[in-house]
């Protein structure tokens, strides 16, 4: 950052107008006094690398990348942190002055710092975690559960082959359970992962059987619209600690605001409601 360009950063993706990304940072910038800008942008596929090779030219010091180019802005980038690597996607890319792009992922960290703010007497060794998907989120996810010395984890999901690839990459500490037998799995974890959209507004309900919940199982739902699931509300019934997924997407997009803008923001109520309103 200079004191003669005002830094400007942003989020792609396509569709990007729901993102609450933008009031997010937004929020930050006021919050701390930075004269900056982040700016939603719409970018279609076939634009994407255009896009990102102009745009340090632009002025801008980095952006977020959410769906459909995570896994397409990995390959793009010039350079790539481990972890995406592990995660074969990004989500976050910062611009160095010379164009250059480094592809970074931060939503392992998102999700364990929103855990451990919610359900801060959870402890990594206690026991299995359950995973519910094998898409993007939950590569991230597994990643960060392997991270923190999850013993076993188990990864059920529609599509089982998609499951099958997150054990060849993640290890032996990973267990693939196929999808019909979702229900019966539940009652082993300490920590049950909603990463698929099921359950979202707009989409179908997570139908898995819930009866086996265990009370004071950590359930946590990357799903934040709603703020309180249908998994949610019957973790909660049945006496499980539960935590919501707007934690996730506030902690995720702390390592980029440092990094694009120089200071560190702190999550907190304010900031909550800044993404909610």
């Amino acid at each position: 950052m200079t004191d003669t360009q005002i830094p400007l950063a942003g989020v792609i993706g396509s569709p990007i107008a729901h993102s609450r990304s933008p009031r997010l940072h937004r929020h930050w910038l006021k919050t701390y006094g930075i004269e900056g800008y982040y700016i939603p942008m719409d970018v279609a596929a076939n634009d994407l690398e255009q896009v990102l090779r102009t745009l340090p030219k632009a002025g801008f010091v980095g952006v977020n990348v959410t769906i459909p180019h995570k896994e397409a802005a990995l390959l793009l980038a010039d350079q790539v942190t481990d972890r995406a690597t592990l995660i074969g996607a990004a989500n976050t890319l910062i611009f160095r002055p010379d164009g250059r792009i480094i592809a970074d992922n931060t939503d392992g960290y998102g999700f364990l710092e929103n855990l451990r703010s919610g359900a801060p007497d959870w402890d990594p060794k206690s026991g299995p975690a359950v995973v519910f998907g094998a898409g993007g989120a939950a590569r991230a996810v597994v990643a960060a559960l392997v991270e923190a010395g999850v013993p076993e984890i188990l990864v059920t999901n529609r599509t089982r082959a998609r499951a099958d690839r997150i054990r060849e990459d993640f290890g032996k500490r990973v267990r693939v359970v196929d999808w019909v037998q979702a229900g019966n799995i539940v009652e082993e974890a300490r920590l049950l992962v909603n990463t698929t959209s099921l359950g979202m507004i707009g989409k179908p309900q997570l139908r898995v059987p819930l009866d086996g919940l265990q009370r004071g199982t950590v359930v946590t739902d990357l799903v934040y619209t709603p703020l309180k699931t249908h998994l949610l509300q019957v973790a909660e019934e049945a006496g499980c600690i539960t935590v919501d997924g707007l934690g996730m997407l506030l902690y995720q997009a702390v390592p980029g605001f440092e990094r694009w803008f120089g200071t560190r923001p702190v999550v907190d109520n304010a900031t909550r409601a800044a993404a909610l309103r």
